[in-house]
């Protein structure tokens, strides 16, 4: 009876010590029997200021250009001005501000709502590319053409897509690139199908 209960502490320390030990293998194998989730993207601050505020007339276009501007964007926010006693029936005008891996962005976005329910809109994306001006162009604007406005700016446009340009300024040591976009009378896609 002795050796049982002289055995018995030890062997008690024994199993808790095991027991602790299991439990922190299961801990590590549920770790890596469950894949981690993939963090969420953010919220497009754009759509969502634009929607919060009342915006509707021009909001499709807002949604669409900021989209694509915040695309594997790690977070973005706004600044959004607008007339408050015509909030339908004024300008929007939007800076938002995108933080990527590498760096950031800017985008100005200006939509103006047009008497026949379409939009004129304007949006241009500032980045600086660590690179010089030349190389971006080789890399990133093959078969785009050419007009040097001045000895460090340089505009590209593409035949394909005449409402788009890009430009280069040289700000060594790198690049500041200006993706320019302009459209008038634009109306969401969906509303230009024809009725059948």
């Amino acid at each position: 009876m002795i050796l049982a209960t002289a055995l018995a502490a030890p062997v008690a320390r024994l199993l808790l010590a095991g027991a602790l030990v299991l439990n922190v293998s299961i801990a590590l194998a549920q770790g890596v029997l469950v894949p981690p989730r993939p963090a969420a993207a953010p919220a497009n601050a754009l759509a969502t200021a634009a929607a919060n505020v009342g915006l509707k007339r021009c909001l499709p276009a807002l949604q669409r250009l900021s989209s694509a501007a915040v695309k594997n964007a790690k977070s973005n926010d706004v600044l959004l001005d607008w007339d408050r006693k015509r909030t339908n029936d004024s300008a929007t005008f939007a800076m938002i501000g995108m933080e990527y891996l590498n760096g950031g962005a800017a985008m100005s976005i200006t939509a103006v709502p047009e008497a026949d329910g379409s939009c004129s809109v304007h949006a241009e994306r500032i980045s600086v590319a660590p690179f010089t001006c030349q190389s971006v162009a080789q890399q990133e604007l093959v078969g785009y053409r050419q007009t040097q406005l001045l000895p460090n700016f340089t505009v590209y446009t593409d035949g394909k897509d005449p409402t788009s340009s890009v430009s280069l300024i040289d700000s060594p040591p790198g690049c500041l690139v200006i993706w320019r976009y302009v459209g008038f009378n634009w109306k969401e896609p969906s509303a230009l199908a024809s009725p059948r």
